[in-house]
């Protein structure tokens, strides 16, 4: 059981050893840095996740991954920054990390299967492996399982799928669980509670730059395009500007090459707006490219709703997706993840907006 110290893990926990299965949890540590309010982001975590398993009755186990991590996730996060792009790694991180690095650890330790935390549901068909969306739609998770394929979900398990998030925490609550009124970790995990920027800078200097209305005119300077993403409306620095309204300032492009930042005070800006895009490194979890072109759903971030969608062509590990309605800020290195109804099919990583 990948054990995190988080009430979902130590629910699906419980319920594995409630379903008569022989559990171990297995405890990673994948950032060792501090926070700029010198906490160590994993410290509370593990004591949390030891405390489940004194109440389980169950063997913790830890692995340090965080080599991996830098090498797999973290440094094809900050190249894709300083490129102008943004990326998602919680993605990438179950792709390399969870189901395939800490798997193996997993099975170093004699397990048959590993179990997480997710929010999402596996279906057998005969020899084949679907996954399918959580039940509880607020926290459905498959956008983030999205590359995982069909010997990974043959081998893992998704105990609280079926469950709601309140369901979750009453029986966390019932249980006696220390991390039944934990708050829900969110953004990256392993920037943890400081401003992202500033996390950035880090990694990426500064590289100021002009900020230009659409038709042309200069009214701010930013500290670098890499560290803005398509409508953006926080954080810009745009004071009054003269003549125009007082109403919010939006990203509506990043010229990478000249590293200018174009704004709008139009939330919905012509712009930000595009009914097809493409994408590259395409990835089908049945393992088969479908008859084109192949009408299906598709999210082109998490928390979006299904879109519907015509995957026209695929070439060269390319695919063109066309809209049927047009998509705002759809934004190159994100990924697109593609669904029929319940079923997560696969994804590719967004290259450009038609």
């Amino acid at each position: 059981m990948g054990l995190s110290g988080g009430v979902d893990s130590s629910v699906a926990a419980m319920l594995l050893k409630e379903q008569g299965y022989v559990v171990e949890a297995l405890f990673m540590k994948n950032w060792h840095e501090t926070t700029n309010t010198g906490i160590c982001l994993w410290e509370a975590d593990v004591e949390d996740a030891m405390m489940v398993c004194d109440k389980l009755d169950i063997p913790f186990n830890t692995v340090d991954l965080s080599a991996d991590y830098w090498e797999r996730v973290f440094w094809n996060f900050i190249n894709e920054y300083k490129h102008g792009r943004t990326p998602n790694p919680d993605v990438l991180c179950n792709q390399e990390i969870k189901f395939k690095v800490f798997l193996a650890q997993a099975e170093r330790l004699g397990a048959t299967k590993m179990a997480t935390g997710h929010y999402a549901r596996i279906k057998q068909q005969g020899t084949s492996y679907q996954l399918l969306k959580g039940l509880d739609p607020n926290k459905d998770q498959t956008y983030f399982l999205c590359r995982l394929n069909q010997s990974q979900l043959q081998q893992s398990l998704f105990p609280i799928g079926a469950l709601d998030k309140a369901e979750v925490r009453k029986r966390a609550e019932q249980a006696g669980l220390v991390t039944h009124d934990k708050k829900d970790s969110t953004g990256i995990c392993f920037i943890g509670e400081q401003p992202f920027r500033q996390f950035l800078s880090r990694y990426i200097p500064p590289e100021p730059g002009t900020v230009k209305t659409t038709d042309g005119k200069i009214i701010a300077e930013h500290e670098g395009v890499f560290y803005y993403t398509l409508g953006q409306r926080q954080g810009l620095g745009i004071g009054g500007v003269s003549g125009a309204a007082d109403a919010p300032w939006y990203v509506v492009q990043k010229n990478v090459a000249d590293n200018e930042l174009i704004v709008a005070q139009d939330h919905d800006h012509p712009l930000l707006h595009s009914d097809s895009l493409t994408a590259s490194n395409i990835h089908w979890i049945a393992g088969e490219i479908p008859a084109l072109p192949f009408k299906c759903q598709a999210k082109n971030r998490y928390r979006q709703a299904d879109q519907n969608c015509l995957i026209e062509k695929i070439e060269n590990d390319t695919c063109t997706v066309r809209f049927e309605l047009s998509q705002r800020a759809i934004t190159p290195g994100q990924f697109i993840v593609f669904y029929k109804e319940d079923v997560c099919l696969g994804s590719g990583i967004i290259d450009s907006a038609g």
